[in-house]
């Protein structure tokens, strides 16, 4: 059954050739088998999930059910799920257990999805590799001695290696599409405000958004649409019509118009990635869309800029994290401050400490005006740029990633070239744009994503121009070695 989409598994439990229940055993089984090879889950609810099945397998009989109810999925363990562990994959959460639902965790429950578990994750969703977890490396299933790409990586690789048909993630800088091109899945960010980000731990709260992995368009459509819609609990959210992403998915292309960026096709893409990226261009062409050339001149100041925006924004959202309020708590501290100091030093990761500390020098007084204001200047320069850019053409096309996985540790020790890995995905969150990664080809045997970006809410539109992809290429279709049965 784990082959089989997800409007297939759907017509499946409405024709009673499966219950919600078997469907839910079928892929706690797969976990069982497989996880140990990936450490793709840092919580496992099974009981949890048969309860769930059960309950979707009643409304399934009554006739009332939705396109995902009984559907299995797991969670990104970013996203607070009453009564259980929400780690965010960090030492300093390692005990809590959430007290109340996400607004996306309600709105799964709400359409009968079943939660399998909580993916792991890197430290606070800080991380390009997924090696920054409390809980240990996840492993790429296409080859488990490379990473699957981060934050969202035990989401990207449990899809791949079909350890669940669907997945949550995060995305603050590509950490969706980024995995999702490193392990060979659709993923897909929507619109800045989309989806409602109350009961998803921060990180940096003006990029992050909530999105989708699933083996294809299709798939990802019921999914992102369950989870998007206002939320008065969210002061970001934004009050639009809900769209059914299902329903244009077939529209033709003719007309269309993608921009390709110089900016992202020159120094540090890897051959092997340009070529399977120049193919999927010539697939469109002959699909009727209309390809040209196009510019965003501040593309090479994506990086910087984020890299001041989003430190100085976890550095606020964590400074929540003492040891008094919640989190880890040191033993034995001597006094209040060495309760502070111990409790943080110990409970936080590497990789958080750093962002925490280029953050809080980037607010300090003197230098507030000099980093984080001059970022945000620059941020508003590279939205320009996608402005005008849309002013021409429908869709932009890009490679997701500059090379394919690369080794676990490779970069672990220079976290500049680490940051390059997200060079072409993080302008799309400086700027609020949805965007989504799908397979497009391999490298030596490792998967090669396809980014399109579109203008703000065009969720349906990049659905439909990644689907009518996936009709003329099988890239979606594949499972890793040793995974397939």
């Amino acid at each position: 059954m784990f082959h089989k989409t997800i409007s297939e598994l759907a017509a499946g439990l409405r024709k009673k050739a499966y219950s919600s229940e078997e469907l839910t055993h079928c892929f706690l089984e797969r976990i069982e088998r497989f996880d140990g090879q990936l450490n793709s889950l840092i919580t496992l609810t099974a009981e949890q999930a048969l309860d769930q099945a059960r309950a979707a397998d009643r409304r399934l009989s009554t006739g009332a059910a939705e396109t995902l109810t009984g559907i299995p999925y797991l969670h990104k363990d970013i996203f607070c799920t009453q009564g259980v562990r929400t780690s965010c994959g960090s030492r300093m959460l390692d005990n809590f257990i959430a007290p109340y639902d996400a607004t996306v965790s309600e709105k799964l429950k709400a359409a009968g999805a079943v939660m399998l578990g909580k993916t792991n994750m890197d430290e606070f969703a800080m991380g390009s590799s997924n090696e920054t977890s409390f809980y240990g490396p996840v492993k790429n299933p296409w080859d488990p001695e490379r990473v699957p790409g981060g934050s969202s990586g035990g989401s990207a690789a449990a899809v791949a290696a079909r350890l669940a048909p669907l997945a949550t993630g995060t995305d603050t800088g590509g950490s969706i599409r980024q995995p999702a091109a490193l392990c060979g899945v659709t993923g897909i960010k929507p619109t800045y405000g989309r989806v409602s980000r109350y009961g998803m731990i921060a990180f940096a709260s003006s990029l992050d958004q909530a999105g989708v992995f699933a083996a294809s368009a299709a798939d990802a459509a019921p999914l992102l649409q369950a989870m998007s819609g206002f939320d008065p609990r969210d002061s970001t959210s934004l009050e639009r019509p809900l769209e059914n992403y299902s329903a244009g998915l077939e529209q033709d292309l003719a007309g269309l118009t993608i921009g390709l960026p110089k900016e992202y096709f020159g120094e540090g893409l890897d051959a092997g990635v340009a070529a399977a990226v120049a193919a999927a261009v010539e697939e469109y062409r002959r699909l009727g869309a209309e390809i040209r050339d196009i510019s965003l001149p501040n593309a090479a100041l994506a990086v910087p800029a984020y890299y001041v925006v989003a430190p100085a924004e976890c550095s606020s959202n964590l400074s929540r994290m003492d040891g008094v309020r919640f989190g880890y708590r040191c033993d034995d501290p001597r006094d209040l401050e060495d309760l502070y100091v111990r409790s943080r030093g110990e409970g936080f990761g590497p990789e958080v400490k750093r962002r925490i500390l280029v953050g809080t020098y980037a607010l300090s007084a003197g230098y507030y005006d000099a980093y984080y204001l001059k970022a945000q200047q620059v941020r508003r320069l590279i939205r320009d740029d996608f402005v005008r850019a849309f002013a021409e053409v429908d869709v932009i096309l890009s490679p997701t990633a500059p090379a394919p996985a690369f080794r676990l540790g490779e970069k672990a020790g220079d976290p500049v070239s680490m940051y390059l890995s997200d060079i072409y995905t993080i302008a799309v969150n400086l700027a609020g744009l949805p965007a989504l990664s799908l397979p497009a080809g391999f490298v030596d045997g490792l998967p090669v994503g396809l980014q399109l970006i579109g203008n703000y809410f065009a969720e349906s539109r990049l659905l439909n121009v990644a689907h009518r992809y996936q009709q003329v290429s099988d890239w979606h279709r594949r499972l890793p070695a040793g995974f397939d049965a």
